[in-house]
């Protein structure tokens, strides 16, 4: 934080690319970066910059997989981790993808590199993650803002809507994968059978 600091006007820049470093080669976990925005920049301009670092980092972490391919993104993500996903990558499923980047706590970052294994265009594949990580970013950012000016009581009430957020989906995140696969491979099925 301090160093971020020390940039002066450049600080910007550099939260933007730390974001931005966090998605690529993730040394530092993103809820620690997305409060941090709002603590250093406030609500709006945090939003702003945490969405645009994040949205580089994840542009150049589907363009890296899209460059170099498997044999890359096997030696950081498990065979099973990208065999889970096998049936995204061979189709747009653009929706389901929305779906799963909107889940608090997925893996987003890894799913980034895995979905530029597929088919998906680098536009659709913007838009879907930048929407999908707005909600998360929207808290994080949030509460960044209530801690920099001591408003506790908003920040539990944020933590809380959060945990709550995050409890449901840890409990329904196999369901909603598994109604999705359900879903795709009826969608398959029906464009096999159209005339």
């Amino acid at each position: 934080m301090n160093f971020l600091k020390s940039l002066g006007p450049l600080s910007f820049i550099g939260f933007v690319l730390l974001q931005a470093a966090q998605v690529i080669i993730a040394p530092i976990p993103g809820e620690v970066t997305g409060l941090l925005g709002g603590i250093l920049y406030g609500t709006k301009i945090g939003i702003l910059l945490s969405t645009i670092g994040l949205t580089i980092g994840s542009w150049a972490a589907f363009s890296l997989s899209k460059l170099f391919g498997r044999p890359l993104i096997e030696k950081f993500i498990r065979k099973e981790t990208i065999e889970r996903y096998d049936y995204l990558l061979h189709h747009k499923g653009a929706f389901l993808v929305l779906l799963l980047f909107l889940i608090p706590g997925f893996p987003k970052d890894s799913f980034c590199y895995i979905l530029g294994l597929g088919h998906m265009s680098t536009k659709m594949f913007l838009i879907i993650s930048t929407v999908g990580r707005f909600l998360g970013i929207s808290l994080l950012t949030l509460g960044g803002s209530y801690i920099q000016h001591r408003q506790y009581y908003r920040l539990f009430v944020v933590l809380g809507v959060a945990i709550v957020i995050i409890f449901l989906s840890m409990v329904y995140r196999d369901k909603l994968e598994h109604i999705s696969k359900r879903f795709h491979r009826h969608i398959e099925e029906k464009g096999k059978n159209s005339p």
